[in-house]
Formats: structure tokens, C-alpha cells, sequence
């Protein structure tokens, strides 16, 4: 009797985390920053919201959430799309790229000028810490803000082991709501990655004040000592405030 009461505690114990233990998203994932040619953007936002998105999911290509800066002096859009692998991403834009219906309406969109002027390509890995990416629909209340962190040599498991143990609860106190996390999938594997995430504030005067609040909240003057006893982790953050379009699955 002992032996199945135990064994069945154990059964629970297992199922429990099973239920709760977090999946990482192994998907493929690809950051493009499109930079428009002046008085553009428009022209290619209306693309993207009759024409591309559509194609890009007839491809296998899943939409994960577009944006444009606040301060958009580079007339540039930036998306992420996720894909099952590498080998998926190749195939897909392989697909839609000798696809007619994309030539037909990019060939339209076109008539009266060039579009995009340069394109840029960030792929990337999700973190074991980061949450379930997945759509909100709704209005576009949100300031999004994109942070790349660059580490110093040999500082990536630090500054991963910091946000996932600590950072992210205190960003959540601090009203910040923690969107992806992500690290840099480099063509030189010698090169360090990144760390690549997405946050939201209600506005951008609130974001203001968030980081105001968490710069100066000792828990988190307390974590950011005892992580850098070893040296410093951040060679340089660039930060990028951004609104959902209305087509961005991520709103």
C-alpha cells in the first residue's frame, strides 16, 4: 500500500511537470529590416498589407509581428518571420521569390519608382526564457522597444543566465511587459552572439519611467553587482522604440 502511494505521489510529481515544464521554441527565426528610398514607405506598407503577408504565409513563412520606429529617420520597417528550420527559411524564399503572383504585384507596386533601398537580415535563436510568442489582436495602445545587446568577450552565458534568473521578473515589476527573447545566429561561429529582445510600455514617456524605476530599484543594483564581480557584461546596448503596424500580428 506504502509503495503505490508513493509511487503514485511520483506519477503526479512527473505529470505536473510535465504540464508545466516550458517548451523553447526551436524555430527558425529572421529579423528584416527593410529601409526604404524617401516618400516609400508608404507604397510598402501597402503591400505588405494587401499582398505580402498573405504570400509569405502561402510559402510557410509565419508572421510573428511587424513594426516601424517612432523616430523613423530611415524610412525602414522592421518584421520577424518564423520558420521550422534553416533548410524551411531557404526553400520559402526560394518559393516566393519565383512565385507569379508576388512578381506581378511587386512588378505594380513599382511603377512608380524603387521601394526598398536596402535590406537587413538578423537571424536568430529563441532563449529558453523566453515567453510563448503569440498574436494579440486588438488596438494599437503599445510602445514596442527593440534592445540588442552587444557583451563582451566570453559574457554571453552571464548576461543570459541574468535576465532569465533575475532581469525579466524585475522589468515586470517595473511595468515593462517582456514580448521574445532572442540570440544572434552568427555566420562565424568564433563571433559571440547577441542578445536581441522585445519589450512594450504603455507609451514612450512610460518607458521613461520604467527604466528610471528599475535603474534605481536596489534589487536590481544588487544583481547587477553580483553579476559583474567576474568583470563587465554590456559592451554596448542600442535601443529602437517602435509601433505595431496594423497588419502586425504582434499589436
Amino acid at each position: 500500500m506504502k509503495k503505490l502511494f508513493l509511487l503514485t505521489l511520483l506519477c503526479a510529481g512527473l505529470f505536473s511537470f510535465a504540464v508545466n515544464a516550458k517548451k523553447t521554441d526551436n524555430r527558425y527565426f529572421e529579423m528584416r529590416i527593410y529601409y526604404c528610398h524617401p516618400g516609400r514607405l508608404d507604397a510598402l506598407i501597402q503591400r505588405f498589407t494587401n499582398h505580402t503577408t498573405k504570400i509569405f504565409e502561402k510559402h510557410g513563412m509565419t508572421n510573428v509581428g511587424y513594426w516601424i520606429p517612432t523616430n523613423n529617420t530611415d524610412n525602414a520597417l522592421y518584421y520577424i518571420l518564423a520558420y521550422p528550420s534553416k533548410a524551411d527559411r531557404d526553400s520559402s524564399w526560394k518559393h516566393f521569390s519565383s512565385d507569379p503572383e508576388w512578381k506581378t504585384v511587386s512588378k505594380k507596386s513599382e511603377e512608380t519608382g524603387k521601394i526598398v533601398a536596402k535590406v537587413t537580415s538578423v537571424f536568430m535563436n529563441a532563449t529558453d526564457f523566453s515567453p510563448k510568442i503569440k498574436p494579440s489582436g486588438g488596438a494599437i495602445d503599445q510602445v514596442f522597444e527593440l534592445r540588442t545587446y552587444s557583451q563582451l568577450p566570453g559574457r554571453n552565458p552571464a548576461i543570459l543566465a541574468r535576465f532569465k534568473d533575475h532581469t525579466m521578473k524585475l522589468f515586470k515589476q517595473h511595468g515593462m511587459k517582456n514580448i521574445a527573447y532572442f540570440t544572434t545566429i552568427e555566420k562565424d561561429p568564433a563571433v559571440q552572439s547577441k542578445l536581441v529582445y522585445l519589450v512594450s510600455h504603455s507609451s514612450e514617456e512610460e518607458a521613461k519611467s520604467n527604466w528610471s524605476g528599475f535603474g534605481n530599484d536596489p534589487k536590481w543594483k544588487k544583481v547587477a553587482a553580483d553579476s559583474e564581480k567576474d568583470g563587465k557584461i554590456i559592451e554596448k546596448i542600442e535601443s529602437v522604440y517602435m509601433k505595431p503596424t496594423s497588419f502586425s500580428t504582434i499589436r
